[in-house]
């Protein structure tokens, strides 16, 4: 190969290590999640690995930083860089710019390499999508404190149970319509999510991820036994929030591992929502919470928390706190949202 190649090779590999610690170190230290950025880490290794098949002493030979025509030029068109997030898109183009360099220049003499190079670029690709759709998600529900879940089937009861929550400043609601016709959740759903967009809220569709997506809600809630996470996360058609169920250490780490945007942790106590349901207790909460640490992956806990327990529950280490009967049985659904807030805040503004 001759010099000119090996410079090739060598700014382009350079460039994409660069990239690649960009984007391991935005999901490291901006989305706190360790699976991402482990998946960006072990790509930087991956492309290592597969160059160090080459001359190592021909590729720094044929550097010549001096003599680089490029070094320095700049265009007006160039990316800004308003925040970390502008970093990161920047790193993301640069990436796969840079593997589609090193392939076509080893192409002819180092076919297996060049393969390596594009398959990388294609990980690099779905590596993109997948902190974009995380962190998109992660941004709009890291700033969820309380939580309302609507259950009814009648959209006169939906409604004005809604309408209520949203005077009373709930950051996020759930609807929760249980045996129903499709087209009827639908019609429901539709209107609620109007609702909450017009007030600058998230709504989140209990169970149906169809539903969710149809009426444009911001997410969806997935039970134990619902559409798992991952084939719900190929319908979407917009970044969208996704919950997930969990009652156990077992199911929490399984959670975990598909990445959703949030797990509840519950019931914490017994609730007439589910009255079924075992209550799992504050342990849970407080074993669960160390394991979401480094994962980016937020939380609710849900299950009969009322004003006279949410303390315990806040003390547990919980941040965010969901409620269905406190809230919707109480004949003044706005005072008792208002109330609940100022008991978080009282905790999380100290």
């Amino acid at each position: 190969m001759e010099r000119a190649g090996y410079r090739i090779i060598d700014a382009n590999f350079n460039r994409a290590r660069e990239a690649m610690r960009v984007i391991e170190d935005y999901c490291r230290f901006s989305l706190n999640c360790a699976p991402l950025s482990g998946r960006a880490k072990e790509m930087r290794h991956q492309l290592s690995s597969a160059i160090a098949h080459l001359n190592a002493g021909q590729l720094l030979a044929s550097r010549d930083t001096p003599g680089d025509v490029g070094v320095g030029q700049t265009i007006e068109s160039a990316i800004g860089r308003a925040d970390l997030k502008d970093s990161l898109t920047a790193a993301c183009k640069r990436l796969p710019e840079a593997l589609r360099v090193i392939a076509e220049a080893l192409r002819s003499v180092e076919p297996g390499i060049a393969d390596q190079m594009e398959r990388l670029r294609y990980a690099g690709y779905t590596l993109e999508k997948d902190i974009a759709l995380f962190a998109d998600a992660q941004g709009r529900f890291n700033k969820v404190r309380l939580y309302v879940l609507i259950n009814s089937n009648l959209p006169a009861e939906v409604f004005t149970l809604a309408g209520q929550c949203l005077a009373g400043g709930v950051n996020c609601l759930q609807l929760r319509a249980k045996d129903i016709d499709a087209d009827k959740y639908f019609a429901i759903a539709c209107e609620f999510v109007k609702m909450c967009k017009d007030d600058g809220v998230i709504s989140i569709i209990n169970d149906r991820a169809d539903i969710a997506i149809a009426s444009g809600a911001d997410g969806v809630h997935l039970g134990q036994n619902d559409l798992p996470i991952e084939q719900a996360r190929k319908l979407q058609m917009m970044p969208m929030i996704f919950g997930k169920s969990t009652h156990s250490l077992t199911q929490l780490n399984a959670a975990v591992a598909k990445l959703p945007t949030y797990v509840s942790l519950g019931p914490v106590f017994a609730t007439p929502t589910k009255p079924e349901a075992k209550p799992v207790g504050l342990d849970y909460v407080k074993q669960a919470l160390p394991i979401l640490t480094d994962t980016g992956v937020g939380h609710v806990a849900i299950g009969g928390i009322t004003e006279s327990n949410i303390d315990a529950v806040l003390a547990a280490g919980a941040r965010t706190i969901a409620v269905s009967s406190a809230v919707t049985n109480s004949p003044d659904p706005k005072a008792v949202c208002k109330k609940l807030k100022q008991k978080i805040a009282a905790v999380l503004d100290k």
